[in-house]
């Protein structure tokens, strides 16, 4: 005997569980915009314009009061917040203080028959005859009602199950509204306050801005203006406990900085931790700073420390802090606000007192603005920024910098080598664009391949046109800006890897060093014009009637540096020019071309092109 079991109602089975899909969909969709770090209001009008697809409604409010009931921000879908605030004062005030009051759901199911909308033309758009249902939540933060979500929607009276749904639905919206309504409001004041402790460590440094005496570090050296103003503000800050950003170009020395501002703190006598963020992967990163459990995952043999819990009761330096991604942001910004982590692998929370100093090149305040960066991270650490100048801003520091360099190659290699004033002379005109590091870096090349027991102006690679710098100036029109990153301001056309400075005027020496100039290749040299209209003036200031023009149509400097052209007229030859730079070099070409102001291979060229035999003495 077959036993058939009787068959059971699925419809409202099956209709429930859509609804429970679609709400499901719809917390999920809503919680993806809330979490997004943009401002509050137009993170409120994205929320509204999803939930409105997701629900049959017209007019949709989230509105946000202040501490007297007062509409304090109100959002719409797609609505200006002046329309959005009219529409909110049409609805009745009891309706809506009925739900602030009681902190419960109000359902109104025809709004048609309710004495309160009784005269109320706000929901006029409606086609005639037809049924429109209220519905308003509050949005609470803790047991407080600080807002209300209010909708309104068609009920054609046979779905009545459907309004509670929507309730439920609404009230967990509500819910994420009022979490994310408390972030902002956390984070608005923490702003605020960190702002004020900026603020007013600023004024404490502006007041005691003249010194009596100067500030020696271990490790800097700089005895210009600009060195001077950074190190008195690392006195300064050195002394509390804030959370210090180190800002400036790559090579400008952002960790000796870090290491001056621990060991002048009152934690000198703590563990000071360095970790540079843009050399690990976000994984790795993580158990570096927070460190693991044993078996936290694949290679994790043994339990093991992170940079946070070493660091406890010192300072820990994280350098490139910029190039984090926006996922460890996150959990970054936790151990920063609150001083508490969990290990890899672990379930105990760990609080450590750390004092924080970042360091990066990159622009901030652009990654913020594109969202690249969260703008809660980034009122964090830039408590107190510092900025370090570039080694162009303070020429007067490189030669300090030159013979510091030459003294640690020759106790490194046990030789005497010295830096001759011409050779100082041509580090003064050279911008380095790698700044301190690319100085050291020009030293100890220059110091290896030096021949003999003092360095000379010849002993340095840009006079070879050996100096790989100058890759980063090339290419370029005169005069276009050339830029090495966002941070750098325009600079002029370098010259032969050497970037000339503004403020540094070349040795007036007929034979002094002086910066070669390169200008782009040239297949020939063309006879000067007949006659100039007007007269160039040559990079280092110097007036020249006698310019050629090379293959490409750009004028090709052809006097010697300030002490007299080779010729009183621009109707002398090219020949002729040529020659006399010749005689002048003793026949050596690479002179001749610093006195014409081109390269040694464009001299050969001309004397090829002349038919001129060298002499050999």
């Amino acid at each position: 005997m077959n036993m058939m079991p009787k068959p059971t109602r699925s419809v409202p089975m099956t209709t429930a569980s859509m609804a429970a899909d679609v709400a499901l969909l719809g917390v999920y969709e809503i919680s993806k915009i809330l979490s997004k770090p943009q401002k509050l209001d137009r993170t409120l009008d994205s929320v509204m314009v999803v939930l409105s697809s997701f629900l049959d409604m017209r007019h949709g409010l989230i509105t946000l009061i202040d501490d007297e009931g007062n509409p304090d921000m109100v959002a719409g879908p797609g609505w200006s917040e002046a329309a959005a605030k009219k529409f909110f004062l049409e609805i009745p005030e009891r309706i809506i203080g009925e739900v602030v009051a009681t902190a419960m759901p109000v359902v109104i199911q025809d709004i048609a028959v309710e004495p309160l909308f009784r005269g109320s033309d706000i929901f006029a758009d409606y086609p005639e005859g037809m049924k429109v249902s209220f519905l308003g939540v509050p949005i609470k933060d803790g047991d407080k009602v600080i807002g209300t979500l209010t909708i309104d929607r068609v009920w054609d009276g046979r779905m009545a199950f459907r309004l509670d749904e929507d309730v439920r639905f609404l009230a967990m919206i509500a819910n994420l509204v009022g979490q994310t309504v408390r972030l902002h409001t956390v984070v608005a004041r923490d702003r605020e306050r960190l702002m004020a402790e900026q603020a007013r460590l600023m004024k404490q440094l502006d007041e005691t801005r003249a010194p009596a005496k100067r500030l020696k570090v271990s490790g800097i050296v700089g005895e210009s203006s600009a060195m001077a103003n950074v190190l008195d503000k690392v006195a300064i800050v050195a002394k509390t406990h804030s959370t210090v950003l180190l800002r400036g170009e790559s090579g400008t020395g952002k960790e000796l900085f870090a290491r001056a501002i621990h060991e002048l703190s009152p934690r000198k006598s703590g563990p000071f931790i360095k970790l540079n963020c843009a050399a690990l992967p976000e994984s790795v990163l993580e158990s570096e700073l927070f460190g693991h459990e044993k078996g936290a995952f694949t290679g994790a043999l043994n339990f093991r420390k992170g940079r946070f819990e070493m660091a406890d009761g010192g300072t820990l330096f994280l350098d490139e802090i910029g190039e984090i991604s926006q996922a460890f942001q996150s959990k970054l910004l936790r151990v920063l606000q609150e001083g508490e982590f969990e290990r890899v692998g672990g379930n105990k929370t760990l609080k450590v007192n750390v004092r924080i100093v970042t360091a990066t090149n990159k622009d901030l305040e652009e990654a913020v603005a594109k969202g690249e960066f969260r703008a809660d991270l980034y009122y964090r650490i830039n408590v107190v920024p510092i900025m370090l100048p570039a080694l162009r801003d303070r020429p007067s520091d490189i030669p300090l910098l030159a013979r510091e360099f030459m003294r640690r190659f020759n106790a490194e290699n046990g030789v005497d080598l010295k830096l001759t004033p011409q050779a100082l002379d041509v580090l003064k005109v050279c911008g380095f664009p790698g700044n301190v590091r690319e100085l050291e870096n020009c030293i100890r090349r220059t110091a290896t391949l030096a021949h003999g027991p003092e360095i000379t102006a010849h002993d340095f690679s840009c006079r070879t046109d050996g100096c790989l710098s100058s890759t980063l100036w090339r290419g370029k029109p005169h005069g276009e800006p050339v830029q090495i990153s966002k941070t750098l301001p325009p600079v002029s056309k370098p010259i032969g890897g050497i970037r000339p400075l503004p403020a540094a005027r070349a040795p007036e020496a007929p034979h002094a060093p002086v910066a070669l100039a390169e200008p782009p290749p040239v297949a020939a040299i063309a006879p000067a014009p007949v006659a100039a209209p007007a007269a160039a003036a040559s990079p280092g200031g110097h007036v020249c009637g006698c310019g050629a023009v090379g293959a490409d149509g750009e004028a090709v400097r052809m006097c010697p540096p300030p002490g007299g052209c080779l010729s009183s007229g621009s109707q002398q030859s090219e020949r002729d020019r040529l020659l006399a730079a010749m005689e002048t070099a003793g026949w050596v070409q690479a002179k001749a071309a610093r006195i014409l102001d081109l390269t040694p291979r464009q001299i050969g060229y001309a004397l090829k092109k002349h038919g001129i035999e060298l002499k050999k003495f």
